[in-house]
């Protein structure tokens, strides 16, 4: 595996695999890799000639400095396991190489993106999301980007901006992968303490009572959320969001019928994490 750090370098590279007929595949990430992102760069490895992974924690998208401060960083780690799982390219850029002196112009995605993380976490944020990610398809222009259904809201922006700036990239989203327990993997568990990753798989284990409820029957979504919050309270734990909604727009549904996503926020001290759940009730023709 080899490490590039500048757009010139990637670019060369791309062009090599181009001219050799490979396939390109892309798999933007902050770093701090854990099996979640490993199971994408197989993935990507499975498809692709050329596996490219981005290392670059993006500091538009943080709206709390301390946040970004603390996010965990280790390159030397993450090399090592993402050519363990097949990458060709790492690209590691300095935030200058990113967003250089002068740079003015930013990509929004305006209705996916207002939303629960939208609310919470206000609009830099997806703005940070697509601008960064934008530049990394323009950088790397791949065929092929993998994203995790973990970050389903940014998933579908993404997707979104895609299709609407007609970008030449196929998207794919990999299920979620979680702990032993069911905590959905993230690199900000690691910032957890012992008694908060004891309580944290409480977020699964709602997530699951919903899915268990639907699959008994369940339609009406004010009893399934007050059936899953009651579950969050006896941990301790309350929701910045919790919701059930549009897997298209993101729009709140109050009966569930068709496919929808329910998406959890929850704070354990200082550290946020997200997760969510597809439902899917069979549509039953007239």
């Amino acid at each position: 595996m080899r490490i590039v750090r500048t757009v010139a370098e990637l670019r060369a590279q791309v062009a090599t695999a181009r001219a050799e007929g490979r396939r390109v595949g892309l798999v933007p990430t902050m770093g701090a890799f854990h099996e979640g992102h490993l199971s994408l760069m197989r993935r990507a490895r499975e498809r692709c000639g050329l596996v490219i992974v981005t290392l670059f924690v993006n500091p538009t998208q943080f709206n709390e400095a301390a946040d970004l401060q603390r996010y965990p960083r280790d390159e030397a780690r993450d090399a090592r396991l993402a050519e363990g799982a097949g990458a060709d390219l790492l690209f590691a850029p300095a935030v200058e190489e990113v967003y250089p002196p002068g740079f003015a112009t930013m990509v929004e995605v305006a209705g996916v993106s207002e939303p629960l993380e939208g609310v919470v976490r206000g609009p830099a944020h997806f703005r940070g999301v697509a601008t960064v990610v934008a530049k990394l398809f323009n950088m790397a222009q791949p065929d092929d980007a993998f994203f995790g259904q973990k970050d389903a809201q940014q998933a579908l922006l993404i997707r979104r901006m895609a299709r609407d700036l007609d970008m030449p990239v196929r998207i794919e989203v990999c299920p979620t992968v979680r702990e032993a327990d069911g905590l959905a993997m993230s690199s900000r568990n690691v910032l957890l303490d012992r008694e908060a990753r004891s309580r944290a798989p409480v977020l699964y284990a709602a997530l699951r009572g919903m899915e268990a409820d639907v699959e008994h029957g369940e339609r009406d979504v004010a009893r399934l959320l007050a059936r899953a919050r009651a579950v969050l309270a006896a941990r301790g734990v309350q929701a910045e969001y919790l919701a059930v909604v549009s897997t298209d727009t993101l729009a709140p549904v109050t009966v569930v019928a068709g496919d929808a996503l329910v998406a959890l926020a929850a704070r354990f001290g200082a550290v946020r994490l997200i997760d969510n759940v597809l439902l899917h009730v069979p549509m039953v023709a007239p």
